[in-house]
Protein backbone atom coordinates (compact mmCIF):
# COMPACT_ATOMS: atom_id res chain seq x y z
CA UNK A 1 0.00 0.00 0.00
CA UNK A 2 2.78 1.95 0.57
CA UNK A 3 4.35 2.21 -3.03
CA UNK A 4 0.83 3.18 -4.27
CA UNK A 5 0.76 6.35 -2.24
CA UNK A 6 4.40 6.74 -2.75
CA UNK A 7 3.39 6.48 -6.69
CA UNK A 8 0.81 8.73 -6.53
CA UNK A 9 3.03 11.62 -4.60
CA UNK A 10 5.76 11.31 -7.17
CA UNK A 11 3.54 11.63 -9.94
CA UNK A 12 1.79 14.71 -8.45
CA UNK A 13 5.06 16.18 -7.99
CA UNK A 14 5.96 15.41 -11.37
CA UNK A 15 3.00 17.13 -13.00
CA UNK A 16 3.48 20.09 -10.45
CA UNK A 17 6.76 20.85 -10.91
CA UNK A 18 8.41 19.04 -13.97
CA UNK A 19 6.40 19.22 -16.62
CA UNK A 20 5.72 22.16 -18.81
CA UNK A 21 2.40 23.25 -19.60
CA UNK A 22 1.92 24.89 -22.64
CA UNK A 23 0.58 28.43 -22.74
CA UNK A 24 -2.97 29.59 -24.11
CA UNK A 25 -1.34 30.76 -27.35
CA UNK A 26 0.44 28.24 -28.39
CA UNK A 27 -2.22 25.22 -27.07
CA UNK A 28 -4.88 27.89 -29.12
CA UNK A 29 -2.10 27.43 -32.10
CA UNK A 30 -1.93 23.47 -31.91
CA UNK A 31 -5.37 22.76 -31.94
CA UNK A 32 -6.01 24.95 -34.69
CA UNK A 33 -3.37 23.14 -36.73
CA UNK A 34 -4.58 20.16 -35.85
CA UNK A 35 -8.48 21.07 -36.89
CA UNK A 36 -7.04 22.78 -40.13
CA UNK A 37 -5.00 19.48 -40.76
CA UNK A 38 -7.82 17.34 -40.08
CA UNK A 39 -10.18 19.08 -42.33
CA UNK A 40 -7.80 18.71 -45.26
CA UNK A 41 -7.40 15.00 -44.81
CA UNK A 42 -10.96 14.76 -44.46
CA UNK A 43 -11.43 16.75 -47.94
CA UNK A 44 -8.85 14.79 -49.48
CA UNK A 45 -10.33 11.41 -48.44
CA UNK A 46 -13.57 12.22 -49.65
CA UNK A 47 -12.29 13.41 -53.06
CA UNK A 48 -10.30 10.19 -53.35
CA UNK A 49 -13.53 8.24 -52.31
CA UNK A 50 -15.48 10.29 -55.08
CA UNK A 51 -13.32 9.70 -57.85
CA UNK A 52 -13.04 5.76 -56.86
CA UNK A 53 -16.78 5.69 -56.78
CA UNK A 54 -16.82 7.38 -60.19
CA UNK A 55 -14.68 4.96 -61.97
CA UNK A 56 -15.75 2.44 -60.35
CA UNK A 57 -19.63 2.97 -62.11
CA UNK A 58 -18.22 4.19 -65.41
CA UNK A 59 -16.29 0.54 -65.27
CA UNK A 60 -19.70 -1.54 -64.04
CA UNK A 61 -21.67 0.54 -66.60
CA UNK A 62 -19.74 -0.92 -69.54
CA UNK A 63 -19.61 -4.92 -68.33
CA UNK A 64 -23.31 -5.04 -66.91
Amino acid sequence: MNSIITYCKESYDELVHKVTWPTNKELTSQAILVLSASIIIALLVGAIDFVFEWVLKLIYSLFY
